[in-house]
């Protein structure tokens, strides 16, 4: 991304339950519920909005006006990347009021990217790996990746960002299934990984209506991920939007999942998107080791 041109994506306003931003040329007035709580700063702004989402996002909902297809959205995650530092994500309007890219998720791909180019190529295991951003961050900078999400069209949808951004020649395997019982089958085949990525969700089913709670099924999948990875992963990153986890809850799963104890304490912090003047918006939490 040429540094002169304007960012390819802004958070402009948030407020009274709703989030306004920039993508591209799409201006785009969803629900947020971290923003219930708060005014909007910029009324003005609201104006601006191409589209907006109206609906319950835990079920379908609509955007108005409905495009078939809008823009790919470039995302600069800096180097070392061979693709120049940037990689593509098609903007999507989906029933969920989610439009399959994630900017709060930025600084984590950028870190994603160091670790991979640290460690040198290795293998990558990404679970809850949707759309693809930490999927993608990981193979351009060389790694072989397992991606692995329960829904197959976001699997599909992950493969055609891959191929935007001109890497659908990497050693990336494409997986539909069930979170856990991808992992109890690759302990059971002797795989080994030497880094995992995990996104999960509070709630959620997998291909074959197996039920995912975050609360009951986190610890158990991060113990399987230990396994996978030998009690010693190059690197590990977990990211959670579930408001009743918090930082340290979030460290201690990793800690206690990966480790077995809390011998080797995560780097934690919260996601969040920024406004230019400055107003920060909660997005959710990371884990990371090593710190």
């Amino acid at each position: 991304m040429d540094r002169d041109e304007p960012a390819m994506y802004e958070l402009l306003d948030f407020g009274e339950g709703r989030k306004l931003e920039r993508f591209g040329e799409w201006v785009l007035d969803r629900p947020c519920p971290t923003a219930a709580s708060v005014r909007k700063s910029r009324p003005g702004e609201w104006r601006r909005a191409t589209a907006r989402f109206e609906g319950d996002r835990a079920a379908e909902g609509m955007w108005s006006p409905v495009a078939e297809q809008w823009d790919p959205v470039g995302v600069d995650i800096g180097a070392p990347l061979e693709t120049g530092g940037e990689f593509r994500l098609e903007l999507a309007p989906l029933a969920s009021g989610q439009v399959g890219v994630f900017p709060e998720q930025l600084a984590c791909w950028q870190w994603i990217a160091a670790q991979v180019a640290r460690v040198g190529s290795r293998k990558v295991l990404n679970l809850f790996a949707y759309t693809g951003g930490s999927t993608l961050a990981a193979a351009a900078s060389g790694a072989e990746v397992v991606h692995v999400d329960a829904a197959k069209s976001v699997v599909d949808r992950a493969r055609q960002n891959a191929a935007a951004s001109g890497l659908a020649d990497r050693p990336i395997r494409w997986i539909v299934e069930d979170a856990l019982k991808f992992c109890q089958r690759e302990v059971k085949r002797g795989n080994r990984y030497d880094a995992v990525i995990l996104d999960p969700p509070t709630y959620g089913h997998g291909p074959k209506g197996d039920q995912w709670q975050i609360k009951r099924d986190l610890l158990p999948l991060l113990e399987l991920c230990g396994d996978l990875t030998e009690r010693r992963p190059k690197f590990a990153l977990v990211t959670c939007h579930t408001p009743a986890i918090g930082p340290a809850e979030l460290a201690a799963y990793l800690s206690d999942g990966l480790f077995g104890h809390c011998g080797k304490p995560p780097r934690t912090g919260e996601l969040f998107l920024e406004t230019t003047d400055g107003r920060r918006l909660p997005s959710g939490v990371f884990a990371r080791w090593p710190a």
